[in-house]
């Protein structure tokens, strides 16, 4: 498999490829400096791990490619690379699907452990089966939503954890999803009026 990388800056694109050939060296990286490239690669090369999405390119601003990356292929995650600050465009990128928000500013090291937490997310144990209409969580939703109850902050779980911040924001936002609510409050209320929340 692989992953696309489309950013019109080569200097951020060369630095975020660097990134993911250190946390993935045997996988295929694909670069693109426009959003209009990645539909006929993908047609040649096949459906990615991870789109890794410069917010403004030429042929696309704001949430727009966002959008349409979703849209088209809804199980493939999104990191959004910004020079804008977090506070201005990342909830309403979580909001268009995208899985995190990464500021262009961040050092390398705060960029190695956004993209590494968005990888091990990707394969922890994420894979749930819905009953009676309700969510079954996996083992580590099943932690959060017991530390949510417990009103830890993400710096909280992080320690707790022995994970960064960004990779407890990549489980937050999945967990949100996976139970369709848009915050702390909302998850731990559908956690308890379906069951979710073990009681000790």
């Amino acid at each position: 498999m692989s992953i696309y990388v489309i950013d019109d800056h080569p200097l951020m694109r060369d630095a975020i490829v660097m990134v993911l050939r250190r946390l993935k060296p045997a996988e295929n990286i694909v670069e693109f400096d426009r959003l209009e490239k990645v539909i006929p690669a993908i047609e040649a090369q096949g459906v990615p791990d991870l789109f890794c999405l410069d917010l403004k390119l030429p042929d696309a601003s704001g949430v727009s490619g966002v959008l349409l990356l979703k849209r088209t292929y809804p199980q493939v995650p999104v990191a959004v690379f910004s020079a804008s600050p977090a506070g201005d465009m990342e909830e309403t990128c979580i909001e268009a699907g995208a899985d995190i928000y990464i500021e262009k500013s961040s050092g390398v090291g705060e960029l190695t452990a956004a993209l590494r937490g968005l990888l091990m997310a990707e394969t922890d144990g994420e894979d749930v089966v819905g009953v009676a209409g309700t969510s079954k969580l996996s083992k580590r939703q099943t932690q959060l939503i017991a530390m949510l109850d417990q009103g830890m902050s993400n710096r909280d779980i992080a320690t707790e954890l022995q994970i960064s911040e960004h990779t407890v924001k990549v489980h937050l936002w999945r967990l949100f999803r996976r139970l369709g609510v848009n915050s702390r409050t909302q998850a731990l209320h559908h956690a308890r009026t379906h069951g979710l929340l073990v009681n000790k």
